[in-house]
């Protein structure tokens, strides 16, 4: 069987199946083992425990799978949409991370990568009978990154995104682990220069240094990840990110020159699209399993959605949302109820303090009591 003629074929229905990028690597140990291990051994990855099990297996794409042969890393463009600068503009909406405005990245992939792995075994049936591989979407213990940049698909910019010049950084990642050695495509050059504008645009100082990203300053990883509250200092430059953040990838050059997707599966959910914050408080549990199945939101669970939207109410400065806020006193979850009262001491005001004065005394979680306190609850007053 040539080789190199099966890899043309793969690489071309790759395409041809959507996948705007593709490429192959070699199945090596990861180049970015060493920076991995001393990125976890720094505490950077944050609650982010999975990440931490088991490095060997996620450096070497052979412990992950021991027929690995070589691995053909896919890539696909989400940037459908930009929002309306007027709606952007709204205090009281709120923003949400371009990869998470269309259908979950995960099973959109997973399904093409499986399709593709099998028209290759049909295709080559008789030359290569026993052909197979293994898909991975970002669910598995592979770096995805270090295989993409090996197999010519960017490079790695400055805020750790792999960056591509006609794609920009706005593409999704895919691997398919095969058990044929075919032949590995080469790294492509950097090309960031001594641009910085990534690192200065993130408001919470996340990048440690260039190509290096401290999770737990991160507002994607605090309005994601995070499960508990959000630390009180670094609450009011989330902004109104609502889930996950996209500006060092704004202000990144490549991107403003990035070509636009149009998958199907990319387009923005319309409830997604800046969507208004103070409705959005008050969605109830089923609202929330019906209106986010299917979408990356839904990682974020209910109460971690509706904890960001109060911080994002919070640091509007509209006193109209303070109702709203005022009202999420009283819910079920303490996560809520805390950032809620957080937010009312940031708008301040008469009618906030009532509402802040009103819920003390029944409140019964230590922690948002004392949040409650934190936000100007003069707890020795009559």
């Amino acid at each position: 069987m040539d080789l190199a003629a099966l890899k043309m074929g793969l690489l071309e229905e790759a395409r041809s199946q959507g996948f705007q990028l593709a490429g192959i690597a070699s199945a090596t140990r990861a180049e970015t083992e060493g920076a991995y291990r001393e990125w976890l051994a720094a505490g950077h990855a944050g609650e982010m425990h999975y990440l931490g099990r088991d490095p060997d297996r996620r450096s070497d794409p052979v412990l992950a799978w021991p027929q690995t042969g070589s691995i053909l890393v896919v890539g696909v463009n989400y940037r459908t949409w930009d929002p309306d600068p007027d709606e952007a503009a709204d205090p009281l909406r709120g923003k949400v991370a371009r990869y998470a405005l269309g259908d979950d990245y995960h099973d959109v992939l997973s399904d093409r990568l499986r399709s593709l792995l099998a028209w290759a075994r049909e295709k080559y049936r008789e030359a290569l009978p026993d052909l197979d591989g293994r898909c991975y979407v970002d669910t598995g213990p592979l770096l995805e990154r270090d295989l993409a940049a090996r197999a010519g698909l960017g490079w790695f910019g400055k805020n750790t995104m792999l960056i591509n010049r006609e794609q920009g950084s706005y593409f999704f990642l895919g691997a398919l682990l095969l058990n044929i050695e075919l032949p590995p495509d080469g790294p492509t050059t950097a090309h960031c220069g001594t641009c910085s504008r990534c690192l200065t645009a993130c408001p919470t100082g996340a990048f440690v240094s260039p190509y290096v990203l401290d999770a737990r300053r991160c507002i994607a990883y605090l309005t994601i990840e995070l499960k508990g509250p959000i630390p009180r200092e670094l609450r009011p430059m989330v902004g109104n990110w609502v889930f996950g953040c996209d500006l060092c990838q704004e202000v990144c050059p490549w991107n403003r020159k990035s070509m636009r997707g149009d998958d199907e599966r990319f387009q923005p959910h319309d409830h997604l699209k800046v969507p208004e914050l103070i409705p959005l408080l008050s969605i109830t549990q089923e609202e929330f399993r019906s209106r986010f199945r299917g979408s990356p939101v839904k990682r974020a669970k209910r109460r971690g959605l509706l904890r960001n939207v109060c911080i994002a109410l919070g640091n509007s400065g509209d006193p109209s949302a303070i109702p709203a806020l005022a009202a999420a006193l009283t819910h079920e979850e303490p996560l809520v109820r805390g950032h809620a009262a957080w937010a009312l001491g940031r708008l301040g005001g008469v009618e906030a303090h009532v509402a802040l004065r009103a819920a003390h005394p029944s409140e019964s979680d230590p922690w948002v009591r004392e949040e409650l306190e934190l936000a100007g609850v003069d707890v020795a007053a009559p």
